[in-house]
């Protein structure tokens, strides 16, 4: 009770010294109706308003108020400031890393506007529903653990997959909500976006920003908009993401806006901080993951850095963003469609970030033969220090299974190693199951079985590979193209690893090959012909070069548009009249 004692003898002051908004001239009903007349609330109502205002101000000290002797949580600095920032300002940007516990933080914030706002309404949004709950409902049950005084406080929880319902005694109440258009014409006083970075200006402007349009009225009898609450509170919380997104542009703007005091603060830390106050990994653990990791998926996950080429890009990393909307991967080919396997072969054997990609795209054309749409089906990564012959094995198991019409394979360098090995016979040494031996269609090689069947093209990039980035541009451009969804770590189970392989796997290979096409600038040559250039040579781009290769063949063979074949009276095409016979 230290913290409140503390309050207690600063506030200790003559009313003739206050000033309230709603009443200015601070006449006491307790003075007015006699001291033994009234109950002992009234009494002390001037104590209960101070204490109200000083929770609400101060939201760590009101934790530590109700922090239990043993147990409970000892808030460190950086927890108060971020508690605090979600107290006294209108919007709060924070980018924190994995591990650094931001979510709980996120969670008390709102449960301790709910206790000192009555009737409020919050909620929380993430990618799906279902996300939202899951985070909401372990983060409860975390706190009422740590804080047992806050059941008090809680009249009714509910939850489900995909919802969450909290009621406070207060009358206020906490649920979930999406970040996409299920959400749209929801009404709620405030807002905490998790999972921000995946938001986009249309969406936000369109669905979750009216959701706080409505601000809140006191529960008194006149029923007042107070214009010192922060009515309309939008916060957003995440990782770090790409640069040149809309919520990087966010960030930019908020800190300009910080700058001007227009209510609105921006904060954040590395892995380093939480690590130095003793909470998540050790400081070893994550020295090791950086010397393991990719360096853009350390330097997003865990060093809230925003990577990426804001000038000059590839592509707009926000329309790439946009194309993912497949839900989940191929496992077998779908019917109605055509397949395309594609593979970058890896030009090293040492580098950890340098492997084999295979891409399966998938493709469907209208009446005419053009290609209505590209789907980025799944996605391949062989694993490090595969002989050619192994590798070989990998790409004819998985044709085996997607009966491609065409396999590309980059022939450039070593990459003919492979070509020479899809040449041969080939027995699968697990199972002893004939893989089959192929024939290319676009050289004169001769395979090793005759009548092999035809479905090798060996690409050779000279001379084309400008083409082949244009044709990647203008499948995101379009919108041709789709790509998986982006998963979140409450959508698997890691230790369930048949799942997570099969249909988790290419999720996260997905957030890769993005992390590729986001370490790529575009350079135009003297020639006038297009390359690419890594912004960081530890991020290869194997990934990014198996789907634009696969992309490039589609728009060059398989993309074109049949011409109508109409009856020609070839008689109309003279200038003399037609005998009659």
């Amino acid at each position: 009770m230290t913290s409140y004692s503390n309050f207690q003898s600063q506030n200790a002051k003559n009313t003739s010294d206050r000033y309230d908004i709603y009443n200015p001239s601070f006449n006491s009903s307790v003075e007015a109706k006699g001291l033994a007349e009234v109950d002992n609330f009234t009494k002390n109502l001037n104590k209960y308003s101070d204490f109200v205002s000083w929770a609400r101000f101060n939201p760590d000290l009101f934790w530590d108020l109700i922090t239990p002797e043993t147990g409970g949580i000892r808030l460190d600095l950086d927890q108060r400031i971020f508690l605090r920032s979600i107290a006294r300002f209108i919007s709060t940007y924070g980018v924190f890393p994995r591990g650094y516990g931001k979510t709980l933080l996120e969670i008390m914030g709102m449960y301790h506007a709910a206790i000192f706002f009555p009737d409020i309404e919050i909620s929380m949004t993430a990618q799906t529903r279902e996300n939202a709950a899951k985070l909401v409902d372990e983060k409860h049950r975390e706190l009422t653990k740590f804080y047992p005084l806050l059941k008090n406080e809680i009249t009714k929880y509910s939850s489900s997959k995909d919802s969450v319902e909290v009621l406070f005694t207060s009358g206020g109440r906490i649920d979930v909500l999406a970040n996409n258009q299920s959400t749209k014409g929801a009404r709620r006083k405030r807002l905490n976006v998790e999972e921000a970075a995946q938001l986009n200006a249309a969406l936000f402007d369109d669905v979750l920003e009216p959701v706080v349009n409505v601000p809140r009225r006191t529960i008194g009898r006149q029923a007042l908009v107070n214009p010192e609450e922060l009515n309309g509170s939008i916060n957003f919380f995440t990782t770090s993401w790409y640069r040149g997104t809309d919520e990087f542009e966010r960030n930019i703007q908020m800190v300009d806006d910080m700058a001007n005091l227009k209510g609105k603060i921006v904060i954040g830390s590395d892995w380093q901080l939480a690590c130095e106050f003793g909470r998540g990994e050790t400081k070893a653990q994550l020295l090791d993951k950086k010397a393991k990791l990719s360096p853009t998926f350390f330097a997003l996950n865990y060093e809230s850095k925003w990577v990426g080429a804001a000038d000059n890009a590839l592509v707009d990393i926000n329309k790439v963003m946009k194309l993912r909307v497949l839900p989940k991967p191929d496992i077998k080919p779908e019917k109605g469609y055509e397949y395309l396997i594609s593979m970058d072969v890896a030009r090293s054997s040492s580098d950890s970030n340098n492997q084999s990609s295979i891409a399966i795209l998938k493709y469907k054309k209208g009446k005419r033969g053009q290609v209505i749409n590209i789907k980025l089906a799944n996605i391949y990564n062989l694993p490090n220090g595969l002989n050619f012959n192994a590798q070989t094995v990998e790409l004819k198991r998985i044709a085996k299974i997607f009966n491609p019409k065409i396999v590309v394979v980059d022939c450039n360098g070593i990459g003919s190693a492979i070509k020479d090995e899809a040449l041969r016979s080939t027995l699968d040494p697990l199972t002893g199951e004939e893989l089959g031996c192929w024939d290319t269609i676009n050289t004169d090689d001769e395979p090793e079985e005759n009548n092999a069947p035809k479905i090798l093209y060996a690409l050779t990039a000279q001379g084309i590979n400008s083409d082949i980035i244009v044709s990647f541009i203008d499948a995101i451009e379009s919108e041709k193209l789709q790509l998986l969804d982006k998963k979140s770590n409450q959508d698997y189970d890691a230790q369930d690893k048949d799942n997570f392989n099969t249909m988790i796997m290419p999720h996260i290979q997905t957030d890769f090959l993005l992390e590729e096409v986001a370490n790529l600038k575009l350079k135009m040559g003297q020639n006038g012909k297009y390359t690419v250039e890594q912004i960081t040579r530890r991020v290869n781009k194997d990934r990014y070069s198996a789907v634009a290769m696969g992309l490039w063949y589609i728009k060059e063979y398989e993309d074109k548009i049949e011409r109508e074949r109409k009856s020609v009276d070839i008689s109309k095409l003279f200038m003399f009249k037609k005998p009659n016979i």
